[in-house]
């Protein structure tokens, strides 16, 4: 798979009303999952939040959206991010570092509860960035 591009939105509470939305204006294929599809581990209060969703449409378009995750503010106008994922290990891990050099990590580029290598950081400039490394089976 190629490294892809997206907006990714964030959503207080509303993302899979939000994306439903969204595919009913441009169509696709929808795929959501709440922190409750991971069982156990889902944070308390959380299981039928959107922990991510992504819609494909036939225009090639991609929409990731999510509700916020624990701890964190939603601040509308301020509520997305760019999202960089893909297969390749070495391309994304050299994006990872240059873009989390002299910003913030909030979460540490680390494998996840759904088996990916992900990360998030704001980058020097103010910019959210999430990097998500798929696991290649």
């Amino acid at each position: 798979m190629a490294t892809q591009l997206n907006p990714y939105i964030s959503f207080s509470g509303e993302a899979k009303q939000a994306m439903e939305f969204y595919k009913e204006v441009l169509g696709g294929d929808l795929a959501v999952n709440t922190y409750g599809n991971f069982g156990s581990e889902a944070p308390p209060g959380y299981a039928d939040k959107v922990m991510h969703s992504q819609l494909e449409t036939a225009s090639g378009f991609t929409l990731m959206g999510a509700d916020n995750p624990p701890g964190t503010e939603h601040k509308p106008g301020n509520n997305f991010a760019v999202s960089l994922s893909g297969d390749d290990s070495d391309e994304l891990r050299g994006y990872w570092d240059k873009l989390s050099a002299d910003g913030t990590v909030s979460v540490p580029l680390e494998k996840q509860m759904w088996g990916d290598v992900f990360g998030m950081c704001t980058d020097k400039f103010g910019i959210t960035w999430m990097v998500n490394i798929s696991e290649q089976g």
